[in-house]
């Protein structure tokens, strides 16, 4: 595939998540896909993961842990085999109702028309603290 055609694969993802169509955005992927977040402390679907199963996983657990107020990609910046994306989201933690707004970065690599790889970036320290509970006195 050229970098047109990667990058309205990764757009096509972006309309399936936005959608709620996970399902969908799954069969984008392949099989062996490498899933890559920044850990974040308190949420359990952050960190590497391997395959369809796994990433089916992780949609599962950010469904459960977080309600997203705003996820916007920007911008698409395509070479070879990778598609970067900038983008800004908001999010509300279900477990402590605490907020968190980032800008992000995430990067993908398509291979035989599939997205072989992901690897996001974002403020995984303002993460960490949405999700930590606040202290007793």
């Amino acid at each position: 595939m050229n970098e047109t055609e990667n990058t309205k694969l990764v757009q096509l993802a972006y309309e399936k998540f936005g959608s709620g169509d996970i399902d969908g955005l799954l069969e984008l992927v392949s099989d062996e896909i490498r899933w890559t977040t920044p850990a974040v402390e308190g949420a359990s679907h952050t960190g590497a993961r391997r395959g369809k199963d796994d990433v089916a996983e992780f949609f599962k657990l950010l469904s459960e842990s977080e309600d997203f107020e705003r996820f916007e990609p920007l911008e698409f910046v395509a070479q070879d085999d990778k598609v970067v994306v900038l983008g800004e989201s908001s999010a509300r933690i279900k477990s402590t109702g605490r907020n968190f707004e980032s800008s992000w970065v995430h990067i993908f690599h398509v291979r035989d028309g599939k997205i072989s790889e992901f690897l996001e970036f974002f403020d995984n320290v303002a993460a960490t603290k949405a999700y930590q509970k606040a202290a007793k006195a």
